[in-house]
């Protein structure tokens, strides 16, 4: 009776027997995954796609393209011929009329052109100068300015990220002056910016003009042309890069917007209409410029050059 009991005491109990380990699985899962990897490889962190940006560009972009060819232009007048010459606007060929009366200033202007020596110097008759300004009164002087070559928008964020900064790019849209867009290329090369993008229409492009008002800081800004603005923006985005608009009724101050100090297009309205919708809904931010003195607007040189040097401070 006794064993029977023992045996049934044992076909009941409750304790357990011997079970299969975990091989140590459970302890190596407490170990940890190592060293945080570093921003640039962090799946959706902004450095990492720039750094895959940069990866795709160097890949699918060995060549760098173009955004075309503007058209060709004539400077003419004695004044504005030897300013053109004096202020290092490109010149292909200088027309003087057959039998000038050379004054000082018929002088100073075939100086500066011969002193370039990369500019053609070619006399005319007066009745061919008059056909080929279509009888303005050209004194004489003729200059033939050839067409600018325009960068792709692309270039300008592809050159920042090969020299390893952050592109400083400006976008204008719907500023149609030319001095507006030789004063914006001047306040982008003063701020250490990539360059300058305008659309291909209804806009201001590299003209004569706007070398001037440059100061010849367009030798050495590149300036580039979008077939649509709205698109080259999303294209920036895409790559990285932060869509800051300018607007009077925008939330943040320029002052206070810390996206300013990373990869950024500021982009510029005209002083009248100021941003179109479509250019205003694509921008990551709105800012608004502070202006205690009560005016209402500020023209496109001056207002990008108050943004690009707030984004300057914060790059030092």
């Amino acid at each position: 009776m006794a064993g029977n009991s023992q045996r049934r005491n044992r076909r009941t109990s409750n304790k357990k027997g011997a079970q299969v380990g975990s091989g140590g699985k459970r302890r190596r899962g407490l170990e940890g995954k190592g060293p945080t990897p570093p921003a640039s490889a962090r799946k959706g962190h902004k450095k990492n796609r720039i750094a895959n940006a940069q990866a795709k560009q160097a890949t699918r972009r060995p060549v760098a393209r173009r955004g075309g060819k503007g058209t060709s232009e004539m400077v003419v007048g004695r004044n504005p011929v030897f300013e053109a010459l004096r202020d290092g606007v490109p010149a292909s060929t200088l027309y003087v009329q057959q039998f000038i009366d050379n004054d000082e200033r018929v002088r100073e202007a075939l100086q500066l052109a011969t002193g370039r020596g990369n500019i053609n110097i070619m006399e005319a008759p007066r009745p061919e100068l008059d056909r080929m300004t279509n009888g303005l009164n050209h004194q004489g002087l003729v200059l033939q300015v050839p067409p600018y070559e325009y960068a792709h928008p692309e270039d300008l964020a592809a050159a920042a990220f090969d020299d390893h900064e952050d592109p400083l790019i400006v976008a204008l849209d719907g500023v149609t002056d030319p001095r507006n867009l030789g004063a914006v290329v001047r306040s982008v090369s003063a701020f250490g910016g990539h360059g300058v993008v305008v659309p291909e229409r209804r806009a201001a492009g590299m003209t004569a003009g706007a070398w001037k008002t440059s100061a010849g800081t367009a030798a050495r800004t590149p300036v580039a042309r979008a077939t649509n603005l709205t698109r080259a923006l999303e294209s920036y985005q895409k790559a990285g890069l932060t869509v800051v608009g300018l607007a009077a009724d925008g939330e943040h101050e320029v002052g206070d917007l810390e996206a300013l100090g990373g990869p950024v297009v500021i982009v510029v309205g005209s002083e009248g209409k100021g941003l179109s919708r479509l250019v205003g809904e694509t921008c990551d931010y709105l800012v608004r410029i502070p202006m205690p003195g009560g005016a209402e607007s500020l023209n496109a040189g001056v207002a990008a050059g108050v943004v690009l040097y707030e984004a300057a401070k914060r790059r030092v």
